[in-house]
């Protein structure tokens, strides 16, 4: 399907029942990759991948991505190597420096703190132990799960750059006192793929994007118009360039989708839970 993977991030608490439902439907709408992400208020990550994978068969499984200072590396390596094999080996591990403030305030945690220094450890740190041939548990994947990191800013990228096997694109920096910023317009997001790409030198890894919305309708004009008030400062047009947001009949997204694979060698795309419905019919069409 053009080259490219697709996942569906969940977000929203429920009852087990409900969870398995919507697991099993991501896996049988077509969705390559199903993760979870990492706050509080919703559901703990570990838990939740280990019963996606008891209800699933085939889709891969990740986190999007885990809040690594939350967690001490000693810690995390067993949840990870535990979570892969209740998993088959079908884990994904990513992780990212935390963006918002009142979680680390209740957390107990210092804010804006060494969050990145923390995240370069933690890399570090799985690294090593997974290449233990000591180490227990051991993850079912030899050397750990592939290694996402998703970030914005210069540092964080080019940490990616040096150790990750997918590096996701977060859309939208974090202002310094926490939070995200409004969405980069096009440019500045080509910029920040150019970044990595420099950083990247001779070395491969895939480039994802994490779609914040999917809205699939006949009219993409007036629908691009009514998220102007997301976006004041954007004209419709850029608005529609940007490549976290998907709209338009299916046709015209399978256009973007194909223009982000092309221009910016974006191969893999995650989706939002609530735009699982929407994209499934883009799914659909691909396949």
């Amino acid at each position: 399907m053009l080259g490219m993977r697709f996942g569906v991030n969940m977000m929203e608490p429920g009852t087990r029942a409900e969870f398995v439902d919507k697991v099993r439907r991501a896996e049988d709408l077509g969705f390559d990759v199903v993760t979870v992400a990492d706050h509080l208020g919703m559901p703990a990550p570990f838990p939740a991948l280990a019963l996606a994978a008891e209800t699933t068969s085939r889709v891969r499984l990740g986190t999007f991505v885990l809040n690594a200072p939350f967690y001490h590396p000693a810690v995390l390596a067993r949840d990870v190597a535990t979570t892969d094999q209740f998993c088959d080996g079908r884990l994904e591990l990513g992780l990212g420096a935390g963006y918002v403030r009142e979680e680390f305030e209740a957390a107990g945690l210092p804010w804006p703190g060494r969050r990145i220094d923390h995240v370069e450890r933690t890399v570090v740190e799985l690294r090593r132990l997974f290449a233990d041939p000591d180490y227990q548990p051991r993850p079912a994947q030899d050397g750990g799960p592939p290694l996402l990191l998703g970030g914005w800013g210069d540092r964080m990228l080019t940490m990616a750059a040096e150790h990750a096997d997918t590096i996701a694109l977060t859309g939208a920096p974090t202002a310094k006192e926490g939070g995200l910023v409004g969405l980069a317009d096009a440019d500045a997001f080509a910029a920040r793929v150019a970044f990595v790409r420099s950083r990247l030198g001779t070395r491969e890894a895939e480039i994802n994007v994490l779609v914040q919305l999917v809205v699939v309708t006949d009219d993409r004009r007036a629908a691009l118009a009514d998220l102007q008030r997301f976006a004041p400062d954007m004209s419709v047009e850029a608005i529609g360039e940007l490549p976290t947001l998907l709209v338009g009949s299916v046709p015209e997204i399978v256009a973007q989708l194909s223009d982000m694979r092309e221009k910016l060698g974006i191969t893999y795309v995650s989706v939002l839970e609530r735009s699982m419905a929407d994209f499934a019919q883009v799914l659909e069409h691909l396949t």
